[in-house]
Order: C-alpha cells, then sequence, then structure tokens
C-alpha cells in the first residue's frame, strides 16, 4: 500500500512540475496591443496605427521608445520623425525589408567611408530622373531555374 501512495505521489508531483513548466512555456508576448499604448504614444505613433498587429514585438518596443524620447525633441526633430514614419507606412512589406537591409550593408560601412556615400548619394540626386537611371548599377538578373 504505501509503495502505491508513493506512486501516486510522485504522479501529482509530476502533473504539478509539467503545468508549471507548460505555464512558463507560453507563446511569447506580442508587445502592447494598439489599445494598451498611452492616448500620447498612440498621437505621436499615429502613422503606424494600422501596420501595429503586424508589427514584431522587438520593433514594437523600438517605436514606443521613440515615442518616449518625442517630447524632449525639438519640432524640427518632431516633424522629421513624423515625415518618417508616415513614409514608412506607406511602404510595402518588400520595401521595407529591402530598406532594413540598406541599412545593415551602410552601418557596416566603416564611418571614415560614410562620407564618401552620402556625397555620392547627393549627386546621385541632383541628377535629372532620365539619368538616375543611367547611373544606377544595373540590376543583377536572377538565375535560371533548374
Amino acid at each position: 500500500m504505501a509503495e502505491k501512495a508513493r506512486l501516486v505521489l510522485a504522479a501529482a508531483a509530476f502533473a504539478l512540475l509539467a503545468a508549471a513548466g507548460s505555464a512558463g512555456a507560453q507563446a511569447p508576448k506580442k508587445g502592447p496591443a494598439w489599445a494598451e499604448l498611452t492616448a500620447e504614444h498612440q498621437q505621436i505613433l499615429a502613422p503606424l496605427k494600422n501596420d501595429w498587429g503586424q508589427i514584431a514585438p522587438d520593433r514594437r518596443r523600438n517605436w514606443i521608445a521613440l515615442a518616449k524620447r518625442y517630447p524632449t525633441m525639438n519640432a524640427k526633430e518632431q516633424e522629421r520623425i513624423q515625415r518618417r514614419m508616415e513614409r514608412w507606412a506607406k511602404l510595402t512589406p518588400e520595401q521595407r525589408k529591402q530598406a532594413r537591409e540598406n541599412y545593415r550593408r551602410i552601418s557596416k560601412v566603416p564611418p571614415g567611408k560614410r562620407g564618401d556615400l552620402k556625397q555620392q548619394w547627393s549627386g546621385y540626386q541632383s541628377l535629372p530622373p532620365q539619368e538616375r537611371q543611367g547611373a544606377a548599377p544595373p540590376k543583377k538578373k536572377p538565375a535560371p531555374a533548374k
């Protein structure tokens, strides 16, 4: 009988441990929902409202951190942030992915050479639209399917 009691006790202990383990193994939190943001943060991040549900948790935290810093920015910086958020919100997911990749690539360029990139970019932007297409590097053609 003592053996049976020990088995029941062990099974109960195992069940409690399993329940505790599964409670800790819940899906990762998605970050605050739009409705959970403060009214001030909703106002600042308004251009992102329609896409908020699809924004990854780490990126949501970055946007919220920006919203927290926003009141300390001068009017010119705030205006620039609003314009950038509006443009970002208008990008397609593919364009956003490309923008992130471009940022990663540029961030790897040594700081001393970034000035050269800015100069080249300014020169490119000053070209008329017809000349820009000729100045852009040719797009790589996808490899044929095998």
